[in-house]
């Protein structure tokens, strides 16, 4: 064996034994006549000794070219160390190196491999398998592979069964660009790789096998973002003979399950809001309950004065943010370029400040007496001592930027902790959403969400106002999963279908085989999926899902350790019959 121990396991318990230890030299101390090397291990790291008065010469000359990341394997003897370091579990004790073997020379590492390290993040993902070695990244993996245990772990135990679902599969439209595979045996002809399960679970429950889950990798071709990877990880469930209330009292028994296991955090509320409460209350749909802030509409008892910009807007909206009072111009004016950056696209800001002796003073006083202020202080729930914002405009564009707003306070404020949870559920999303583009609505999940059944009389008049049967979870603002009761009745979805502009001949060249396959007793079913990388990133007490993904794409979906994408050689090309037109 290469060893008889790992570089984290050594204590006073085994002064005297003779070990055989293998690893990375993390770093080398040399003394002249005392050379120390702290060889480290996936598991941790012990000191190695090298004394000239006591090791061969020929192993103690060796060990003066060990270099970084040097790959050696030593025997020697278990010894209590002098001087002991009480910040790694093996400080009490050193080896006394009797035979050294290098196994392999490293070169110098473009960056330091330790936990502060000097290396900016581009050097970094094109050397990951480096970066892998340092603890951040490394114990990021680990908490992953945790997570994941516990999710099937607890899945297994609700009686679910893991199910693999194909990788090439039919291009389907279900939101985002498919990414596509050209197929050599079937001239001209494509795979797609699948943004999610989607309709294999739901044919799994017309299989019958009742609970399906799935750790599953899914591929989206779409424009990235600072944190979305085009290919990520779902845990993807679905169940048959369930209604909503079942789904949601499961995933919240994952929820409360993962968060008690992973952090020791017992969750006594799990709130659900619906969709228009989060929009009218938060201004998004995965609002961030651990503070408060909650938006107060104004229109009632702003309008009413001669203050035109007020009078002009669908929506006049604020927030009490506690303690702020005391900001100065300078502060408020920082708040006023911010959210008048592109990104936020706010014109100005108004704002009152409720001193602590309860007047209040404002950046409208011209327009508006104490008595129109103190009603604007109730509705937004202010007290002495804090400050109101108030924005104004088209409701929903305003309504994103007063949410921006909340969000950027609430962390300069240290509000957002990375050791609170605060789970919910949002429920009741409108099925439809009209796209002023192409004139016709989209689904707002996907195609094969089932209307709340009490609105089904609405979908030929009023498609609009029809109501989803889904439902996300949200974490800390962050949605970490969604899912629906699903279409079962092959009428059903074929009017689904029609509503969302598919010819029906569309509708059986792209789902043909899902409607067939309700026409042999589909039962009632539904699930749900979570982003495990997400989840995983704010388990861990992070807001970037990089570190906890083992190869990921940088934010021009590029893979720069491997260079991917990169061109295919022409003899390829022609055997699969592409021709590149590059113009």
């Amino acid at each position: 064996m290469y060893r008889s121990h790992t570089c984290g396991e050594l204590n006073l318990s085994h002064v005297n034994s003779e070990v055989t230890l293998a690893g990375w030299v993390q770093k080398s101390r040399d003394k002249g006549f005392m050379n120390w090397v702290d060889l480290r291990d996936r598991y941790g790291i012990t000191q190695l000794i090298f004394d000239e008065s006591r090791t061969e010469k020929s192993v103690f000359e060796a060990s003066k070219t060990l270099g970084r990341e040097f790959v050696i394997q030593v025997k020697g003897t278990v010894i209590e160390r002098e001087a002991k370091n009480k910040n790694i579990p093996t400080g009490d004790i050193e080896i006394l190196v009797s035979e050294l073997t290098i196994l392999n020379a490293a070169q110098l590492p473009p960056f330091t491999i330790e936990d502060e390290t000097d290396g900016g993040e581009d050097i970094r993902m094109k050397y990951r398998y480096l970066d892998i070695r340092r603890n951040p990244v490394k114990n990021s993996l680990l908490f992953r592979h945790k997570v994941s245990m516990e999710v099937r772990n607890y899945l297994s135990q609700q009686g679910f069964c893991e199910i693999e679902t194909p990788y090439l599969i039919k291009s389907t439209p279900e939101g985002a660009r498919d990414f596509v595979v050209p197929s050599r045996m079937n001239e001209g002809q494509f795979y797609a790789l699948p943004q999610s399960p989607q309709t294999f679970k739901q044919l799994l429950m017309v299989g019958g096998m009742d609970k399906y889950f799935q750790i599953v990798k899914c591929f989206r071709d779409e424009d990235l973002r600072a944190d979305r990877q085009p290919e990520f990880t779902q845990i993807d469930c679905e169940m048959a003979f369930v209604e909503q209330e079942d789904i949601l009292n499961v995933f919240e028994g994952l929820t409360r399950h993962l968060l008690k296991e992973i952090k020791g955090v017992e969750v006594d509320k799990f709130p659900r809001i619906t969709y228009d409460y989060a929009m009218k209350t938060y201004g998004n749909d995965k609002p961030d309950i651990r503070f408060d802030m909650k938006f107060g509409e104004l229109n009632a008892v702003a309008q009413h004065k001669d203050f035109p910009v007020f009078n002009a807007a669908e929506l006049v909206v604020g927030i009490a943010v506690p303690g702020c009072a005391s900001y100065s111009r300078k502060e408020i004016d920082a708040l006023i370029d911010w959210i008048k950056r592109p990104q936020i696209g706010a014109t100005g800001m108004v704002y009152v400040k409720y001193e602590l002796d309860g007047s209040l003073k404002s950046s409208v006083d011209k327009f508006y007496d104490e008595a129109d202020l103190k009603k604007w202080a109730e509705i937004t729930n202010a007290k002495p001592g804090d400050l109101i914002l108030i924005l104004s405009g088209k409701a929903d564009k305003t309504r994103t930027q007063l949410s921006a707003l909340r969000m950027e306070l609430a962390t300069r404020l240290g509000l957002r902790k990375p050791d609170e949870f605060a789970p919910l559920w949002v429920v009741d999303f409108p099925l439809l959403e009209w796209d002023e583009d192409s004139q016709r609505y989209h689904a707002m999940h996907h195609p094969f969400t089932s209307p709340k059944p009490e609105d089904m009389q609405l979908i030929e008049t009023d498609p609009g106002k029809v109501r989803a049967n889904a439902y996300d979870m949200v974490l800390n603002g962050n949605e970490i999963g969604g899912g629906s009761i699903r279409i079962h009745d092959r009428d059903l979805q074929s009017r689904m279908f029609s509503l969302l502009g598919f010819t029906p001949e569309q509708a059986e060249n792209q789902f043909g085989f899902l409607m067939n396959a309700f026409q042999f007793g589909a039962p009632p079913h539904g699930g749900l999926a979570f982003g495990l990388d997400r989840l995983v990133a704010i388990l861990g007490g992070q807001e970037t899902i990089r570190d906890f993904i083992a190869f990921p794409k940088n934010n021009s979906g590029r893979d720069v350790m491997i260079d991917a994408p990169s061109a295919i050689d022409e003899a390829q090309l022609n055997e699969l019959h592409i021709k590149l037109d590059l113009k």
